[in-house]
């Protein structure tokens, strides 16, 4: 019996390592949170990392998306974003108390059209959302452009954009903040967690406070949450960042050896112009859904399980009133990423590769 492949595994540094910071933690009896000292040194070493202005350290992505409506002072009005994403987009709008507003995906890449936003958008809008989908590149310039005209927000769902640099910088400088993710699927982990990320030392001070109770020391400002990350969790993100280099090499040559080898059998989306990609996901569209199911079920005979992201279109929930996306509702239909990361053989890829060429290749 094969050992089961799934379309992820998370990454464990050197587990020495991560027990010394553990050791130093219960020696010392040193604090377990609230903006202690690991929490703040990673902080400062991603922001460095990405070369960004202001970070924060919060305990997933979708908090940090909330973070984000919220600092914005983003209430009881119409958000525009994209139906091809994970359901924490949506709901962090929702939880907000705020209206998503969808507008349909291009098809290169999987990103929100910026030239069918401004039709959707009405006195009530407030904001754009857009999703950095799979690390490829929302297109920047045209959504400020819409917002500068208009008078919007932008924030960046780029849960996905860690490390992937669009014209020569951080993906993530984008928009007046960008959210990322830091779950233990994600390229680089911290178990779980997330970040806010903006230029404004305003915003970055008021996600500060929202994200520890809206106080700080006995002085209260705002009503905020419980959003801090624990030493625990930042000292898994302080092991994983030295094995980064590593990580997106092995993830950027696996990618490599499935482009190669499927070129012609699935679609595959093309190099994205003025993109550094970080090869976090290897999405391939097929012909149908009865194709990909067919393929699914084929694959998970050789306990090899990729998975359907992103998979329904979100405009097409029961719990949300209807809007029509022809667009992404055909490719939710018919896309999967292929199982990706740094420990999975070579071997493992090009059987996957073989196993798909035998069923589509005429």
């Amino acid at each position: 019996m094969n050992n089961k492949i799934f379309v992820t595994k998370s990454f464990l540094p050197d587990k020495a390592k991560y027990f010394s910071y553990l050791e130093n933690i219960f020696d010392n009896n040193l604090p377990l949170t609230n903006n202690a000292n690991l929490v703040i040194t990673l902080e400062n070493t991603l922001k460095n990392f990405l070369q960004v202005p202001y970070f924060q350290y919060v305990t997933n992505g979708t908090i940090a998306i909330q973070l984000a409506i919220h600092a914005l002072g983003l209430e009881n009005c119409e958000i525009i974003t994209t139906p091809f994403t994970y359901v924490a987009t949506i709901n962090s709008i929702l939880w907000e108390k705020c209206t998503p507003v969808f507008v349909d995906i291009k098809t290169d890449n999987f990103t929100i059209d910026p030239d069918k936003i401004e039709e959707k958008i009405t006195s009530k809008t407030k904001a754009i959302l857009a999703v950095h989908v799979f690390g490829f590149a929302c297109d920047v310039h045209k959504i400020q452009a819409i917002a500068d005209k208009y008078s919007l927000k932008v924030i960046y769902d780029g849960a996905h954009a860690f490390t992937s640099k669009y014209e020569g910088k951080s993906l993530l400088s984008y928009g007046d903040i960008s959210t990322c993710s830091f779950h233990a699927t994600k390229l680089f982990h911290t178990i779980e967690g997330g970040a806010v990320i903006t230029s404004s030392q305003e915003l970055y001070d008021k996600c500060g406070l929202l994200k520890q109770f809206g106080h700080s020391s006995d002085t209260y400002y705002c009503v905020g949450i419980n959003a801090k990350q624990s030493e625990f969790h930042a000292a898994m993100g302080l092991c994983n960042i030295e094995y980064l280099s590593e990580i997106l090499v092995k993830r950027r040559d696996i990618t490599e050896i499935y482009r190669a080898e499927l070129q012609n059998i699935v679609e595959i989306p093309e190099k994205q112009e003025n993109l550094r990609l970080n090869h976090g996901y290897f999405p391939v569209l097929f012909k149908d859904e009865a194709e990909l199911l067919h393929i699914f079920n084929v694959l998970a005979k050789e306990n090899i399980f990729p998975r359907r992201y992103f998979y329904p279109s979100l405009n097409t929930l029961l719990f949300l009133s209807y809007q029509p996306c022809p667009i992404s509702e055909d490719i939710a239909s018919r896309i999967a990423c292929l199982p990706l990361y740094p420990q999975l053989a070579h071997a493992d890829v090009y059987r996957i590769c073989s196993l798909i060429k035998k069923e589509l290749a005429s």
